[in-house]
């Protein structure tokens, strides 16, 4: 596993929103008195949901309001590598999965076009609204080769397909997650090999069969 550290440069200060503290008061009151450190996790994912990633002053912050030593909240969020330590895009962060069923599936050409788009990995572009990072097995490997934009999965990609997601985040959309190739789930690309027939699964045959003679209904339970 990788070091992970904190940023460098950080606010001076960290408070939580009117809306994200109510959040984080309903998680607390989750717990039993006494285990209220078991909260630890949603209190570091309200932060991140609101700042975009988690700098230095929410650890403390999240240390006093758990009652809880820093250290072990710095445990916490330098383990799991869902928290963001380092600023991230203010439009779009993408997680774009490197991982062999991807690599082999053409991650390295969407890497490129992440390059060219938004610039050098690790760090937000030039106006702060676009950032990308490398990461290992998502777990849509079937689908591959896709990534993690902000919260959503966007998988079977082509260098045109992520261009043309990027592009509608610029433009202010919401570009829909999912297969870009139309896939339903992880189904075999081009549709079903087999059960092709509805007639095999929908039942009609079992009616048919019940139509001939000398076929007992069956027992009633």
């Amino acid at each position: 596993m990788s070091v992970r550290r904190l940023a460098k440069e950080q606010p001076a200060s960290f408070a939580f929103g009117a809306e994200a503290l109510e959040q984080a008061k309903t998680w607390l009151a989750r717990f039993p008195p006494g285990r209220q450190q078991s909260a630890v996790i949603p209190l570091l994912w309200l932060v991140q949901k609101q700042e975009g990633w988690v700098p230095e002053p929410a650890l403390r912050v999240v240390a006093e309001m758990l009652s809880m030593p820093l250290i072990r909240v710095l445990e916490n969020v330098t383990f799991y590598t869902m928290f963001q330590l380092q600023p991230v895009g203010t439009v779009a962060h993408v997680q774009l999965c490197g991982t062999t069923p991807c690599m082999l599936r053409g991650a390295n050409d969407l890497k490129a076009v992440l390059e060219a788009m938004i610039g050098p990995r690790d760090r937000p572009c030039a106006d702060g609204r676009f950032s990308w990072e490398e990461v290992e097995c998502l777990g849509a490997c079937a689908n591959a080769p896709m990534a993690a934009i902000n919260d959503y999965y966007y998988e079977d990609l082509g260098p045109d397909a992520l261009g043309h997601i990027l592009d509608d985040f610029a433009a202010g959309g919401s570009p829909e997650p999912g297969s870009a190739i139309g896939r339903q789930g992880c189904a075999p690309e081009g549709g079903l090999p087999t059960l092709s027939d509805p007639a095999l699964y929908d039942g009609s045959r079992a009616e048919l069969i019940r139509a001939l003679p000398n076929v007992p209904e069956r027992a009633p339970a």
